[in-house]
C-alpha cells in the first residue's frame, strides 16, 4: 500500500514538473511558408548570412537569454529600424496576426 502511494506521489510530481515544459513541435512548413509570405528570405536565410543575419545566428544570439522567445517576437511583429549596409532602414513585420503561426515562427527561428 505504502509503494503504491509512492508511486502515485511521484507520477503526480512528474506531471507538474512536466507541465511547465513545452512538448508543442514546430510545424516547420507553416514556418517557412510564412516566412516566404512575408519576404523575410529578401534579407534572411536559415544558415547563411544576407544582408541580414542568418537564423541560425539569430538562434545562437539568443539561444541563453531567458526571454528569447519575447524578444524574437517583438522583431517578428513591431516595427522597429535597423541599419543594413550603414543605413538605417524600417525592419518590416511578418504578414499575420495569427499569435500561434507568430509563436511557431519564433520557435522555429530559436531551433536554428
Amino acid at each position: 500500500m505504502k509503494l503504491k502511494k509512492t508511486i502515485l506521489l511521484l507520477s503526480g510530481s512528474l506531471f507538474f514538473a512536466l507541465a511547465g515544459t513545452s512538448v508543442h513541435a514546430v510545424d516547420e512548413a507553416d514556418a517557412k511558408k510564412l516566412l516566404k509570405d512575408s519576404q523575410c528570405g529578401k534579407c534572411h536565410d536559415e544558415k547563411r548570412n544576407k544582408k541580414g543575419p542568418s537564423f541560425k545566428k539569430t538562434a545562437a544570439e539568443y539561444k541563453d537569454k531567458p526571454d528569447a522567445m519575447a524578444l524574437i517576437t517583438k522583431n517578428l511583429t513591431q516595427p522597429h529600424e535597423v541599419e543594413v549596409d550603414g543605413e538605417k532602414v524600417e525592419h518590416a513585420v511578418v504578414k499575420t496576426r495569427d499569435a500561434a503561426r507568430i509563436k511557431n515562427l519564433a520557435e522555429w527561428i530559436l531551433s536554428r
